[in-house]
Parts: C-alpha cells; sequence; structure tokens
C-alpha cells in the first residue's frame, strides 16, 4: 500500500506545472475537483462555520472581514487571468467565446470581490482563517480547471464521446453554428439574471441591517444614558470596539419579494448564474477544432490523459453523449460544487434564523427550497 501511494505521489505534476497547467496537471486537477462533494459532506454534520453571523466572538486566528473575504475571492480570476496569459496561444489570441468566458467570470469577481466588501456590505465580521484558505483553495482549484479548459484542452472522458474532436469524428450530428448561437445568447442572458438578482438580494439585506442599526442608533441618542447603559448593552460595547455601528446587527428579512418564500434567494440565484455560464461553454470547443466551428485560430492546446467521471458526472456525460455536445466540464463542475458547498450553509443558515428571531419569523420559509424546513 505505502510503495503505492509513494509511486502515485511521485507522479503527481509538480505545483509549477499547474501555472499554467499542462495536461497532465489540468487532468489531475478536475480528477480531484469533481470530488469536492464528497468533502461538503462533513458540513452537513457540523454547525461550525466562523464567518459572517456565525463568525466566533475572538479568536487568534480570526482575519479582519473585509481583507479575508478579498483574498478568499480574488484568487479565482487572478489565477485564471494569469495562467491564460502564459498559454499558447495567450488570452488575446484565444476565441471570441473563451474571451467571453473570461469575461463573465470576471465580472462576477469583480463584484465578489471588491464592489460587495469594500462599497456595498456595512459591515463584515471577522472570518477564521481556515475559512478562508479553504475558500481560497476551492477557487485556485476552480480557475485551474478553467483554464485548461479555456486554453483549448481536450477533455477526453472514458466512455463517452464529450468533447469536440470525439463529436466531430462521430456519426452524432454536429450542432450548427446558428445551434451555438442561441446557447451564447440564452446563457448570457441566464447569467446576467442571475448576478442581478443575486445582488438585488445581497443589496436588500444591506438595506434591511443599515435600517436596523439606524433605528438602534436613533433610540441611544442622548449621550447621558448611552453612557450610563454601556456596561449593560452588548450592540454599544460592539460599536465602541469596532467602530462600526452595524458591527454584528443582523435582521431576518421579511417574507415578501425575493425573500417570500426562501431565505437564500441569493444563493439560488448565483447557481442560476453559473447554469448560464455553463450553458454558453457549450459553445466552447478544444482549439483544433475552432477552424471548424468559424473562428480563425488553428492552434492546438494539447489533449489532456482520459479521465474516469465521479458518479454524478456520468449523467451529466451521458446526456452529452446522445445530444453530440462538447461537455463543459469545469463549468458543470463549477455549478455542482457550489451547490454542494452553499446548500448545507443554507441549512444552518435557517436553523440560526429561527434560534435568533424564532419560527414565526421565519415564515415557514425554507432555507432554499420552498416551503421545505429541511432545505
Amino acid at each position: 500500500m505505502g510503495s503505492v501511494l509513494s509511486t502515485a505521489w511521485a507522479n503527481l505534476p509538480s505545483f509549477m506545472d499547474f501555472h499554467p497547467p499542462t495536461p497532465a496537471a489540468y487532468t489531475t486537477a478536475l480528477a480531484v475537483f469533481q470530488y469536492f462533494p464528497v468533502f461538503t459532506l462533513i458540513e452537513w454534520v457540523l454547525s461550525w462555520y466562523p464567518a459572517g453571523k456565525t463568525s466566533l466572538k475572538s479568536s487568534p486566528f480570526n482575519i479582519p472581514g473585509r481583507l479575508a473575504w478579498f483574498a478568499m475571492e480574488i484568487v479565482g480570476p487572478v489565477n485564471l487571468l494569469y495562467n491564460l496569459s502564459h498559454t499558447t496561444p495567450s488570452l488575446a489570441e484565444l476565441p471570441m467565446i473563451n474571451k467571453l468566458m473570461v469575461a463573465l467570470y470576471c465580472t462576477h469577481y469583480a463584484n465578489r470581490a471588491i464592489i460587495s466588501p469594500f462599497f456595498s456590505a456595512p459591515s463584515m465580521s471577522p472570518i477564521h482563517a481556515f475559512v478562508m484558505c479553504s475558500a481560497m483553495l476551492f477557487n485556485w482549484f476552480n480557475s485551474s480547471c478553467l483554464s485548461g479548459w479555456l486554453a483549448g484542452y481536450e477533455i477526453p472522458i472514458e466512455g463517452y464521446r464529450t468533447n469536440g474532436a470525439q463529436v466531430m469524428s462521430s456519426s452524432t450530428p454536429f450542432v450548427p453554428p446558428t445551434r451555438l448561437m442561441v446557447f451564447i445568447i440564452a446563457g448570457t442572458i441566464i447569467f446576467f439574471y442571475g448576478m442581478a438578482q443575486n445582488i438585488r438580494a445581497e443589496t436588500t439585506l444591506f438595506r434591511l441591517r443599515r435600517e436596523e442599526a439606524d433605528r438602534r442608533a436613533s433610540k441611544r441618542s442622548d449621550i447621558h444614558s448611552r453612557d450610563l447603559d454601556r456596561d449593560h448593552n452588548p450592540d454599544l460595547q460592539k460599536k465602541d470596539r469596532n467602530g462600526n455601528k452595524y458591527h454584528k446587527v443582523y435582521v431576518i428579512p421579511p417574507a415578501s419579494g425575493l425573500f417570500r418564500y426562501i431565505l437564500y434567494p441569493h444563493f439560488v440565484f448565483e447557481w442560476l448564474e453559473w447554469t448560464g455560464f455553463a450553458l454558453v461553454g457549450l459553445a466552447v470547443f478544444p482549439l483544433t477544432l475552432s477552424m471548424k466551428v468559424g473562428t480563425t485560430t488553428t492552434a492546438s492546446a494539447g489533449v489532456a490523459p482520459a479521465l474516469r467521471p465521479a458518479p454524478w458526472i456520468i449523467p451529466v456525460a451521458w446526456v452529452a453523449d446522445k445530444l453530440g455536445l462538447p461537455l463543459p466540464l469545469p463549468a458543470v463542475l463549477f455549478v455542482i460544487n457550489a451547490v454542494a458547498n452553499m446548500v448545507p450553509h443554507a441549512r444552518w443558515g435557517r436553523k440560526w434564523y429561527v434560534e435568533k428571531f424564532g419560527a414565526k419569523a421565519v415564515a415557514g420559509r425554507g432555507a432554499v427550497v420552498p416551503c421545505c424546513e429541511f432545505l
């Protein structure tokens, strides 16, 4: 057993093989990242999540919220742009559809890494270093997989015709360029709709927090009364320590608008956003096929070793195989892994709302599934 593990370890690509990823490194990243849902099983058992509403009050491993959030989210676009700038062909030479995918990805993370923490959020609680590092690792894996795919690597999957070369050489009719434009347009619309609604839901939460903090502050307008109450008022103590009256001020959104049936619509719309991203990805082909799909780039980025798919990838690969479509595997993995990671967080978040505000305030809403107390 030890010799098998040592041999497998010795055959792994080096760290530098991922910057930019070689075909072997690309397959290794995909092989690992496709099993991310397995690691999220522990999130269903443990409610421990030291960030946001449930952040630890004091810990030597706490990192200021805005800084930690920026670090977590900026890893993805930086890694993606670096990798694609050092491939052959480079980012500037890639087909337009590949550039569109890069633009969509970076647009999302510009909001997540910069606009949301530094301009939209009234405050951000400290984030534990473990949470920050875990999120950074997730975004690194995700952007590394996307890098190899958008650089033009083929994705051979054992037993399925799910990359452009196999589809083109099979008896399955090839999807015409006009059909590809439908995928591109529909996917782009879905992406921006999901992003807009995600931002709308988050800004609603931020607005409610500001209004609640202002309401509380108006009750403490008298300086003398505020000083007398200081020792017995946790909200005042928090404000004094952090210099931000919005610190740790949380409210439960009323059952209206996007929050009428669920408590985490921003999660659901982010999943919709990445579903649109994957739909656009149906028009991304290996660069060896670029002339056949109407682009002008003819360089080949190489073929990655064959990948043995995880059980939950097989149905998606089967559908792509039957429809004669290339499988945008990294984009599909992004959707699957985002859902797997965020559902248990939403479930524990609903439980926190019930404990904090009561079942009546939750009003029978589910976390991400309408009228479902479990989800």
